[in-house]
Order: C-alpha cells, then structure tokens, then sequence
C-alpha cells in the first residue's frame, strides 16, 4: 500500500493563512481523488460475476463451456520426464498412437458424447531439494511450456497446466501462469498432495492439502482472466484421493466461468479405486467429476488390471467427464 503524504503550510499572519488556505483549495480542486484501483477490481469482478450468472441462468452455462457437452480424455505427465507419466514416458509419435488408441476407445464406449483430447503437463513441479528460496518447487522453462503446447495445438487438444506448490502457495504460483492462460485453450490443474505449507514438511513426507479457501482462490483467479480476456469459461481440474486432501468442501463457491472437476487419481485395483471415487467424489460432490488411470501402478496390485472405458462409465457414478492417464 502506498500512503500519501500531506503537506501543510502555516502563515503568522491571518491573511497570509486566508490566501494560503484559499490557494490550497483551489490546487486540490484542480487534481484528481487518487484511484482506488483495488477496489475498481473487485467492482468490475462483481459486476462481470452477476453479469455470468445471469447469462448462466438463462442458458444452462456461459458459451464456449466445454463441460458438460465433452468428455475430457487427458495423457498426464511431463514431456521432459519419462518418470512423470505417459507424456513423457515414450517417443512422441510412440505415444501419441497410443492416445489415438484410448481417444477411439471412449468414443465408441460413449459415441453420444464427443470426446475432447486433453495434454494435461505438470508445470510447477514439487521438489525433493528446497531451492534457493526453500519453497521445494521448479516451474518448466518458457521453452518446454511453448512446446507442450505446440504438441497439444497439433493435436487439435487443450492443454492444462498442472500446479505442485511444494512450500510455497497458490496465491505465488498461480501468476506466473497468467499469459499461457490467456489462450483459450489453456486450462488449470492444482494438486493438493503436494501442497505443503500447513504440514511444514516437504513434498513426498505427507500428503499435503487444500481447503476450500484455497480452490476458491484458484476459482477468482481464472475467473479474473476469463472476464478481462473476453473467454469462454476455464476448467479448474482439482487431485483428490483422500479425505483430508480438501477440506470444507461445502464452501466452495462455484462461478460460472470456471468448470470445477474433482478427480479422483488414486491408484490401485478397481475396487479400491471405485470406493475412493465414491467416498470422496461422489458422496461430497463439488460441480463435475473425473477418475485417473495409470498404466504402471493400476496393475501392480496382484488380480489388478487397468480399468477399460466401458468399466469407469458403467460402475461409476456419476459417470466421470474427465478421464485422465498417468
């Protein structure tokens, strides 16, 4: 906050203080009140929210929504990392048949809702050593963000940027993502597990969390970017697979110009999958639900097996609109 400093000038003589006063008068007159522009903001958020919600109650949702008109099918990982996930597991061309593969393969298990091809890259990544600034956290570099998303333009996908804030928050991270948010067909993914600031430990000791105060951020934050940038709605995609991952789930306030999906990314066999997913996305259930696969720990468990498309629609429920593979 700036503050201002008031200047005053003191005369002996009555006169002096009449003319001096006068001139004070008319000097201040003449400029203009200093702009609050904290609060000009949060005015104009206001007014462009009343403004999406009453387009919202007249048509179901703001145009340009891709949920619930789409099925989000999503290969999760990080191009510059085979450890991460598919993304980066295997050669491009490699891995991108197999997308073609599992993309026809919901399709034909749901041909009454399109399917919508998703990269979904770990961009802020939690970090075993603190850095320089002991927050435990590295973004990508412009360089490999630019490629990812030259991958998923190629491919006709969006993209989500995928957030693991280590020590630090979503209040210091989320910025740095402003300008590949502004493409429309960017979108944003947060990671409680490795939201570490109220365990004070770092990543991979706990499994860190959220609380709804800090999805509703993450909610205000795109909802910023959408109005000024004149956008169709973003996607908020949120990780969860335990109870304590997100707290005070009931208060958080949904805005129409951001999709909400709560994705279940435990791993396991089905069984166990499926009774995370109804323990903690079914039975406290936020706006849109998703459920991750992964093609490496899925069938560890003996008797386990990677779950097919036609298994997640038919014993799942609600039935997820955002699928995604690690």
């Amino acid at each position: 906050m700036l503050a201002g400093l008031g200047l005053m000038a003191c005369n002996r003589s009555g006169q002096g203080e009449t003319s001096a006063g006068q001139g004070d008068t008319l000097s201040n007159a003449a400029k203009p009140a200093p702009l609050d522009t904290v609060k000009i903001k949060r005015l104009a958020l206001q007014r462009d929210s009343l403004k999406a919600d009453s387009i919202a109650r007249k048509n179901g949702q703001l145009p340009g929504a891709l949920l619930p008109g789409h099925r989000i099918v999503a290969f999760y990982g990080n191009i510059r990392s085979k450890g991460m996930g598919i993304l980066g597991r295997e050669p491009k061309d490699q891995m991108m048949r197999k997308f073609d593969k599992v993309l026809a393969e919901w399709q034909a298990a749901d041909p009454s809702l399109p399917v919508m091809p998703a990269l979904h890259s770990v961009t802020i990544t939690a970090q075993g050593a603190a850095g320089a600034d002991g927050k435990y956290r590295l973004m990508n570099s412009k360089s490999t963000i630019e490629e990812t998303r030259a991958w998923a333009k190629q491919k006709n996908a969006i993209l989500f940027l995928d957030v693991q804030v280590g020590l630090s928050d979503l209040e210091h991270e989320l910025p740095k993502l402003t300008e590949y948010l502004k493409d429309p067909t960017i979108h944003l993914g947060i990671d409680p597990e490795f939201a570490m600031q109220t365990k004070g430990v770092r990543p991979g000791k706990k499994i860190g969390t959220y609380d709804a105060k800090d999805v509703n951020y993450a909610i205000n934050f795109l909802a910023r970017i959408v109005s000024e940038n004149h956008l169709p709605p973003k996607i908020l995609m949120v990780h969860r697979f335990t109870q304590g991952m997100l707290t005070n789930y009931k208060n958080i306030k949904l805005d129409p110009r951001v999709q909400v999906i709560m994705d279940m990314d435990g791993w396991g066999n089905p069984t166990l999958k499926k009774d995370s997913y109804k323990a903690y996305v079914e039975k406290q259930p936020v706006q849109y639900t998703g459920f991750k696969l992964f093609y490496e720990y899925d069938i560890k468990p003996k008797g386990s097996h990677l779950m097919t498309p036609q298994e997640v629609l038919t014993e799942l429920n609600p039935k997820p609109l955002y699928v995604q593979y690690q």
